[in-house]
């Protein structure tokens, strides 16, 4: 058996893998600012070690398992603020 495994594309890192993906130039920013924060917010969980009980917690699991389509940006600057961490938006 034969697995292909020709690379045929590669993102440079300040590229938005979505739009590489095919959506649209607007829902692309909006998946990449979504993923962004959840990185960020994962990161976080990870360092404080929350305990099992708080990393069950529906939106603390959400965001470990990358649901993305059950946040809205809004939501998750929210989220990142209570952990201490500021959100800033570049625009260019």
């Amino acid at each position: 058996m034969s697995i292909d495994v020709e690379v045929r594309h590669i993102t440079p890192a300040n590229g938005n893998i979505f739009e590489d993906l095919g959506f649209a130039p607007a829902e692309a920013m909006k998946l990449k600012i979504k993923a962004d924060l959840m990185i960020q917010l994962k990161q976080w969980i990870k360092e404080s070690n929350l305990k099992q009980a708080d990393a069950a917690r529906p939106r603390v699991s959400n965001v470990m398992h990358d649901k993305v389509e059950k946040f809205t940006i809004d939501a998750l600057v929210d989220m990142v603020e209570l952990t201490g961490h500021h959100v800033q938006i570049n625009i260019s």
